[in-house]
């Protein structure tokens, strides 16, 4: 859930972080569409995602993804009212993303520690992947057609860091072969 927290088991996150979330905003009465208020069908609409996926993303436990429909001056307010509450929010590819804290570096740092450190390679295509692309031994920047693209990062110069030209699993796909390949790692 976009660094939020880690579920490790299918339906075995404790969502009660999502419910404080949830109450939060419904105090605010904000001009915030979340994932909650939506429901599978418009989550599908918005996303491209298949029914059953929609359905799965709207079972949250740690975060509530959603769109912003005010102007700048009341999204500041938004941010700034959030903020008194403990609640921290980053923009991704579409959407904004609130939760009570935690990045994708810091999730990703967590998982790779339970199994000993191993090479690490991050793909993302947001600003709210920035972090994670540069924390990873390797980093892939995807490309996104729903969004800017991310301006350069510390490690493209050497390599670490590479851009796909193809977005979506295309971009995927072709770069992650392509880094493997210079890694040495037959696939």
């Amino acid at each position: 859930e976009n660094g939020a927290g880690v579920v490790r088991e299918q339906g075995a996150g404790d969502p009660s972080a999502y419910h404080r979330l949830r109450a939060a905003l419904s105090e605010m009465n904000a001009p915030f569409e979340g994932f909650g208020d939506m429901g599978p069908a418009r989550i599908a609409d918005v996303t491209g995602l298949a029914p059953e996926a929609a359905e799965a993303a709207a079972d949250r436990c740690f975060s509530e993804p959603g769109i912003w429909s005010g102007d700048e001056a009341g999204l500041a307010a938004f941010l700034g009212a959030l903020e008194a509450q403990g609640i921290a929010a980053r923009r991704g590819g579409r959407f904004l993303t609130l939760s009570f804290g935690g990045t994708k570096a810091d999730r990703m740092g967590e998982i790779a520690a339970g199994y000993g450190r191993p090479t690490v390679i991050a793909l993302g295509d947001a600003p709210n992947d920035c972090e994670m692309l540069e924390t990873a031994d390797y980093g892939i920047i995807i490309a996104n057609p729903h969004g800017a693209a991310l301006p350069e990062m510390a490690g493209e110069a050497d390599g670490r860091i590479r851009r796909s030209r193809a977005p979506g699993p295309h971009g995927w796909s072709e770069t992650l072969a392509a880094l493997m390949s210079d890694l040495g790692i037959d696939v």
